[in-house]
């Protein structure tokens, strides 16, 4: 095997030709450099561990072959020859190198300088960093780092307070959720100047009460929602919550693990759609309210009741007579739908739907032969392949005026014999071929059908089977 292939003609090579090439001690560099994009993952591994393949090729492999880049016996001299080689690689590439299991130290010192933020951050999650590589971190210039390192598990308590007062507020928000957080540190986060430091503050489940209560009288929306959720303030506290003039901390008001009773019967009155959207996914909403709601006159609110498995007949009954197309397609193709629910679908003034709801199989045959008279020849379609059409149905369909509803109907296994003979001589050749498909045609229907004037029709014909 020769050492000096053109890449441009390497891919041409088989398998087996490419994996030689790309084991063979001698071979060059600029035929590594084809191989390395060779459609088979085993050539592309062996590039990544041959010690003749450049360095920048290698940074092009070391994201999907990081393993076998390390690996490569080549790599001490190339690091020697280039001090800053994994600086010149990829981010993607030098983030899988560091996340490989023990990863060496001098990639990680790599990963440290490298220029890319996304390099660093991945350091910065590392767990096995020593804690002169996290205070490093801790101040670097990239918010995005200090961020991770924020969000350490282990994290001295002097970097959690200089981190506590960053000037980024997701390095602030990052250690408001920390659970080792002092409680002076806290204190001081409750009330940081930016929202959503506070809001990541008023989701801890330990949050002291008096915490709480400052942040009850906190003017930011997102704050009061975040904090509206809960359910261990003090009662007038939550009260008071449930009757702001935001809509949004109302609505949060209803996602609370448990709520008054009196707050439901509230809420359904509520002038904002987005609050009776909440009221509309609580588990504990009533069947009544359920059936109000899928008729309000919000669609955000309706499709918030179809967002529910456990909707009563009446809420699915109102959904189904909604005016949103999808709505209606959604129930139409829903499971257990009462004898009412599909009788309301099927006089539904979009095709789309009858046509969901023919297909049923637990529509029956008077809504079926309904649909078989439908003005829309998809809808009349889709009866035609429907599994429980009957027989009668079938041969009215197979003298429908369109070529593909007939079509249809020449295929379904319950066609009766004289609607099958009636269309042999049909003037689409799409039928013919339906029908010289069938596994059930008579002798003499099949005999006609191999004299069809289609050569289609007369290669569909199937051979019987050998008794």
């Amino acid at each position: 095997m020769t050492t000096e292939l053109d890449p441009r003609t390497l891919t041409l090579l088989g398998v087996e030709g490419a994996l030689e090439a790309a084991a063979a001690p001698r071979a060059s560099a600029e035929t590594l450099g084809g191989l390395s994009a060779h459609p088979d993952s085993r050539v592309r591994a062996l590039v990544a561990r041959h010690p003749n393949t450049p360095p920048e090729v290698l940074g092009t492999l070391a994201a999907a072959y990081p393993a076998d880049v390390l690996a490569n016996p080549g790599l001490p001299l190339m690091r020697l020859a280039r001090p800053g080689l994994l600086g010149n690689f990829p981010a993607d590439g030098v983030v899988a190198l560091l996340n490989t299991p023990q990863a060496p130290a001098w990639v990680v010192d790599a990963a440290l300088r490298h220029e890319d933020y996304a390099v660093r951050t991945a350091l910065a999650a590392r767990a096995d960093l020593n804690p002169e590589r996290v205070a490093a971190l801790a101040q670097d210039a990239g918010w995005q780092i200090r961020e991770a390192v924020a969000r350490r598990e282990v994290l001295p308590e002097p970097l959690v307070r200089q981190l506590a007062a960053d000037d980024d507020y997701d390095v602030r928000k990052a250690v408001a959720g920390r659970p080792d957080l002092p409680g002076d540190v806290l204190r001081t986060l409750v009330t940081d100047a930016h929202g959503m430091v506070r809001a990541a503050v008023a989701r801890r489940l330990d949050l002291p009460l008096d915490c709480l209560i400052t942040l009850a009288a906190d003017g930011d929306a997102d704050v009061l929602a975040t904090l509206a959720r809960r359910v261990d303030l003090p009662r007038n506290v939550r009260a008071w919550l449930a009757g702001s003039d935001d809509p949004a901390v109302r609505a949060a008001t209803l996602q609370a693990w448990t709520v008054p009773p009196e707050w439901l019967t509230r809420a359904e009155q509520d002038a904002d759609p987005d609050v009776r959207a909440a009221l509309a996914r609580r588990p504990d909403t009533p069947a009544g309210t359920l059936v109000r709601l899928a008729a309000d006159e919000a669609e955000a609110v309706r499709r918030a009741v179809l967002e529910r498995h456990d909707l009563p007949d009446e809420a699915v009954l109102a959904l189904a007579r909604a005016p949103e197309a999808d709505i209606r397609l959604h129930v139409a193709s829903a499971e257990g739908l009462s004898g009412a629910v599909l009788d309301a679908l099927l006089q539904d003034t979009d095709a789309n739907v009858r046509t969901v709801l023919a297909v049923r199989p637990d529509l029956g045959p008077a809504r079926l032969t309904t649909l078989a008279a439908d003005p829309h020849a998809e809808v009349r379609r889709a009866v035609a392949y429907a599994p429980t059409t009957s027989p009668e149905t079938l041969a009215a369909l197979a003298s429908d005026p369109n070529a593909g509803v007939r079509r249809a109907a020449a295929r379904h296994p319950a066609l009766p014999a004289p609607a099958q003979e009636a269309l042999r001589n049909d003037p689409d050749d799409g039928v013919r071929l339906a029908l010289a498909g069938r596994a059930d045609l008579s002798p003499a229907l099949r005999a006609a059908l191999a004299g069809d004037p289609d050569p289609s029709v007369r290669a569909e014909l199937e051979v019987p089977s050998a008794e």
